[in-house]
C-alpha cells in the first residue's frame, strides 16, 4: 500500500483553500474595479477581448500544479524492494528433554550432547522450515519461537543444560503443550513435533495430550535417547554413583513404551537413537512427507516513489497554463515561465542526488538478495555518507548487518530508522525489526518495549503481536526459573543447617590466661601442701636406736 515518506509536507495543501479565497477576492476586486470606471456597457466593450473562463481555467490549472506538487514532495512511495522469500515448508518445534537422567553415558559422551548433535543435524535438514524450540525436565519452557533463521535455532540449542530447567522431572504432556501453543492455532496442517528424551518420570497426561494435537493437524515423532539397561547414573559433585533413600545405586532406563505412545497418538513414529545418522534420515524422511504450504516472507528492503509522475504532471499543467490566454495580446515572455524553469532546475539536481542514492541502495539490496550481507552494508553505508538521513539506507544496513551477526549495530540502525520515518506502519516495521533482534539476544525486557512500540503504531502487525505473547511467556518463565532456583537454595541451606545441628559439639574451653596461672599455683600449692603432710608421716614412723650410755 503506498505511503507518503513525508507526512508534514501535505500540510502545504492547505495554501489551496487560501489561493482560492484570494482568487475570489480578486474577482471581486475586479468588479468592483470595472464599476467605478464608468457605464458598464463601455467597460465591457472596452475589455471585450479579456476571457473570464480562460482566467478560471489558468486558476485551477496553477491550483492542481501546487497541489501535486506538494504531493511529490511528499514522496508517495510503495514499498518496491521487498525482498519476497516464497518458502514451501512447515512449522517445526523441537522438544528437548534437559533433565539430569539425559547426563547418563549408556551413550557416550551422554544423552543430551548425543541429543543435541541429533537435532542440530536435523535442523540442517530442514530447509525452509521454521523452527522453535521448547526445552522440559519438571516444568517446560519456550527457548526460542519458530523462526526460519536456522543459524539461531542451533544456537539456542547448544546452550541448553540441565540447568536450564532448575525443576526436576520428565513433563512430557506440559513440553507437548508448549509446542502446540507456538502452533499457529488457524491451521490444522503444516505443523510437526520432534521430542527428544529417555522418557524417565513421564507423566501420564502424554499420550492423552499428543492425541488431542493429532486431532488439530500436528505430527509428533519421537526419538529415544539411552539405552534399556540402563546406567549407574554419577552424581556431578560427588563424582559418585547416585543413591535412593535405601542407599541403592540408582539405574536410569530408557522408557520406549511411553515414547512409542505419544508418537503411535500423534501419528509420528519413534526412532530408538543408534547413530546419528540414522535418526536424522529417519525423522527428516516423515517430516519431509507432510504437507507444505507456501509461505512468503517479506524483508522491507526498498521503495519504489511515485514523485516524478506527480512532478511530470505539475511540469504539464504549467505549460498548459502557459498557452491559455487570458487575452488576444501576445507575451514574449511569461513571468510564470521563469518559475517553472526554476522548478525543472531544483527538482533535476534532487533528482540527480536521489539517484546516487538510490544506486548504493540498488547495490545493497542486489547483494542482499544474493546473501553477501557484508557487501550489502557497505553499499548502504555509501548511501548513508551522501545522506546521513535516508530512512530506507538506515533500515536496510539494519536488516544487512543483523544478518551478519552484529546485533548491536544492527539495532542502532533500526533506531536511526525509527527517528527518521514517519509513516506509521513504516515506523512499526522498525521496531518490529529491532524487537526480533532483541528478542533473539534474550534482551527480554528491552524487546517487549519494541513490540508494544510496533503494535502501536501497526495494530494489524500480527507477527509482533505473538512474538510479544511469546516474550511476555518467556519472562515469566525467566522469573519462574529465578524462584524455583531461590527455593532450592533455601532448602540446601535448611539441609546444611539441619546436618551441622546433627553434628557432635565440641566443647571448647572459655579459660582465660590469668585464671590457668592461679589455678597452677592452687595446684602446685596442693602438690607442696602433701608432700609436707607426706614428710611428717615419714618421720613419724621411723625408729631411732637406743642411746648408748
Amino acid at each position: 500500500m503506498p505511503q507518503f515518506q513525508h507526512v508534514a509536507y501535505l500540510s502545504l495543501l492547505l495554501l489551496v483553500p487560501v489561493f482560492t479565497g484570494l482568487y475570489i477576492y480578486a474577482l471581486h476586486k475586479k468588479k468592483e474595479t470595472a464599476g467605478k470606471l464608468g457605464d458598464m456597457a463601455l467597460v465591457n466593450l472596452l475589455t471585450a477581448g479579456y476571457s473570464k473562463a480562460a482566467y478560471l481555467k489558468k486558476f485551477l490549472l496553477l491550483v492542481a500544479a501546487i497541489t501535486v506538487m506538494v504531493i511529490a514532495l511528499a514522496n508517495l512511495r510503495k514499498a518496491a524492494g521487498i525482498e519476497k522469500v516464497s518458502r514451501n515448508g512447515i512449522d517445526v518445534m523441537i522438544a528437548l528433554d534437559v533433565s539430569k537422567s539425559m547426563l547418563a553415558n549408556d551413550i557416550s559422551p551422554s544423552r543430551l550432547v548425543r541429543a543435541k548433535q541429533v537435532l542440530g543435524r536435523l535442523i540442517d535438514k530442514l530447509g525452509n522450515d521454521r523452527v522453535g524450540i521448547v526445552v522440559f525436565a519438571g516444568r517446560a519452557y519456550l527457548q526460542m519461537p519458530l523462526t526460519g533463521d536456522h543459524a539461531a535455532a542451533k544456537m539456542y540449542l547448544s546452550a541448553a543444560t540441565t540447568e536450564t530447567v532448575p525443576t526436576q522431572g520428565t513433563v512430557i504432556g506440559d513440553a507437548l503443550k508448549m509446542c502446540f501453543a507456538s502452533f499457529n492455532s488457524n491451521e490444522k496442517k503444516y505443523k510437526a513435533v520432534v521430542l527428544v528424551s529417555d522418557g524417565e518420570d513421564h507423566d501420564e497426561a502424554a499420550g492423552t495430550v499428543a492425541r488431542q494435537m493429532a486431532k488439530e493437524g500436528v505430527v509428533i515423532c519421537t526419538i529415544g535417547i539411552g539405552s534399556p539397561q540402563g546406567t549407574v547414573l554419577i552424581d556431578e559433585q560427588t563424582n559418585q554413583p547416585r543413591t535412593d533413600k535405601d542407599g541403592n545405586a540408582v539405574i536410569s532406563k530408557l522408557n520406549e513404551s511411553v515414547l512409542r505412545d505419544v508418537a503411535e497418538s500423534g501419528n509420528g513414529s519413534y526412532v530408538l537413537f543408534q547413530n546419528t545418522d540414522a535418526a536424522v534420515q529417519t525423522v527428516s524422511a516423515q517430516l519431509a512427507g507432510l504437507d507444505q504450504r507456501s509461505v512468503t516472507d517479506d524483508s522491507l528492503v526498498n521503495y519504489s516513489s511515485y514523485s516524478m509522475y506527480f512532478l511530470l504532471a505539475a511540469f504539464l499543467f504549467l505549460v498548459t497554463e502557459l498557452f491559455i490566454k487570458e487575452t488576444k495580446k501576445k507575451k514574449s515572455f511569461h513571468p510564470k515561465m521563469a518559475m517553472m524553469l526554476f522548478f525543472i532546475f531544483t527538482v533535476s539536481i534532487a533528482a540527480a542526488q536521489d539517484g546516487k542514492e538510490n544506486k548504493y541502495i540498488k547495490e545493497g539490496n542486489e547483494a542482499y538478495r544474493k546473501a553477501e550481507f557484508d557487501k550489502a552494508s557497505e553499499a548502504y553505508q555509501q548511501a548513508l555518507k551522501k545522506t546521513p538521513k535516508n530512512a530506507t539506507a538506515n533500515f536496510n544496513n539494519g536488516n544487512a548487518l543483523y544478518k551478519s551477526g552484529k546485533k548491536e549495530e544492527s539495532v542502532k540502525a533500526y533506531e536511526n530508522a525509527i527517528s527518521l520515518l514517519e509513516a506509521p506502519v513504516s515506523k512499526g516495521n522498525a521496531y518490529y525489526n529491532k524487537a526480533v533482534v532483541l528478542h533473539n539476544d534474550k534482551k527480554l525486557p528491552e524487546c517487549i518495549e519494541a513490540y508494544k512500540q510496533a503494535l502501536i503504531l501497526d495494530p494489524g502487525n500480527e507477527d509482533a503481536r505473538q512474538n510479544l505473547q511469546k516474550a511476555l511467556q518467556q519472562q515469566q518463565q525467566q522469573q519462574q526459573k529465578k524462584e524455583d532456583q531461590q527455593q532450592q537454595k533455601k532448602q540446601q541451606d535448611k539441609k546444611q543447617d539441619q546436618d551441622k545441628q546433627k553434628e557432635p559439639k565440641q566443647q571448647q574451653s572459655k579459660l582465660t590466661k590469668k585464671d590457668a596461672e592461679e589455678k597452677l599455683k592452687a595446684l602446685m600449692q596442693q602438690e607442696k601442701n602433701l608432700q609436707d603432710k607426706l614428710h611428717k608421716i615419714n618421720q613419724a614412723t621411723i625408729t631411732k636406736p637406743e642411746k648408748d650410755w
